[in-house]
């Protein structure tokens, strides 16, 4: 919204923008309702979101969406990362933005919404959301990437945005930061870049995985589509069947279904928590300095 200032008294008047706070298994998001036009601030949506998403300046999340009116859904999502890059899908985004649907009465609790990967299915049930993921494209198992003058050992996916998966022995003692920032720049995928996950067996068929996320630009506690990303990797490599459950950063579990045909993977769900952790109003000052 807008604000003014008040000659007569030499304040200013101050107006604020609703949003919700939510987390899903810790990736967490800035909601705003735009199905009616709020008066955002007069600056480029990228420099907004980049302001917004600053922890500790700002209110700070991982990641903003936006909630706009659909012709074909119950609603259409924009979303855009922490540093104001825009992204076709989050996995955790996306569940957080069908239970915030649900309880705002925008939809019921199974409903679709368009994003930039396609029209997402998903079910609400209390604090836990199941969404049908978009089809998997450009899966290649096996390859190499040289980082410091060592292949490393990767497969990658696109999810609704690129992944790289690597396995490793000790999930706790993975370089996530420092490997994972060589390859998301890395020239074999350029020019966007990659998101990059790291697996590892932790017992009983749970895996562990961590992510360094792009547009974040740093580890995050859990990555939606690096899940379902590191599920269908898996999957073929050592023949798993559905579901696959990962124990993420933030501790809480994800879990992927599919159906497989041999290379060829259709009716992708991810589960998991969606949460509100607090409902707020943002004012000016939360994106002018």
């Amino acid at each position: 919204m807008a604000f003014g200032v008040n000659k007569s008294k030499g304040t200013r008047a101050m107006q604020s923008i609703p949003f919700y706070k939510m987390s899903g298994s810790g990736n967490d998001f800035i909601i705003i309702d735009q199905r009616t036009p709020l008066l955002l601030p007069a600056l480029p949506p990228a420099h907004f979101v980049a302001k917004v998403c600053r922890r500790r300046m700002s209110v700070g999340a991982d990641g903003l969406i936006f909630i706009e009116k659909s012709e074909t859904a119950d609603f259409r999502w924009r979303f855009f990362n922490s540093d104001g890059s825009p992204a076709e899908m989050c996995g955790n985004g996306a569940r957080c933005a069908a239970r915030f649907a649900v309880l705002t009465g925008i939809a019921g609790e199974s409903l679709t919404f368009e994003t930039d990967a396609g029209v997402i299915q998903g079910h609400v049930d209390g604090d836990q959301v199941r969404i049908k993921m978009s089809d998997p494209h450009d899966l290649v198992l096996n390859d190499t990437v040289n980082v410091a003058g060592y292949p490393l050992p990767v497969s990658r996916v696109n999810t609704g945005v690129p992944h790289v998966v690597m396995e490793v022995k000790d999930l706790a003692r993975a370089n996530v930061k420092t490997v994972g920032r060589e390859i998301r720049s890395h020239e074999q995928f350029a020019p966007d870049g990659t998101n990059v996950n790291f697996v590892a067996l932790l017992g009983d068929a749970l895996w562990g995985i961590r992510t360094y996320e792009r547009g974040v630009e740093d580890e995050t506690l859990a990555c939606g589509t690096g899940n379902v990303a590191a599920a269908l990797v898996l999957a073929l490599r050592h023949n798993i069947a559905s579901p696959i459950t990962f124990k993420t950063l933030s501790g809480t579990c994800l879990k992927v279904f599919f159906q497989r045909d041999g290379e060829r993977f259709d009716q992708i769900y991810l589960e998991g928590d969606a949460r509100v952790i607090y409902v707020g109003q943002m004012g000016t000052e939360a994106w002018e300095y």
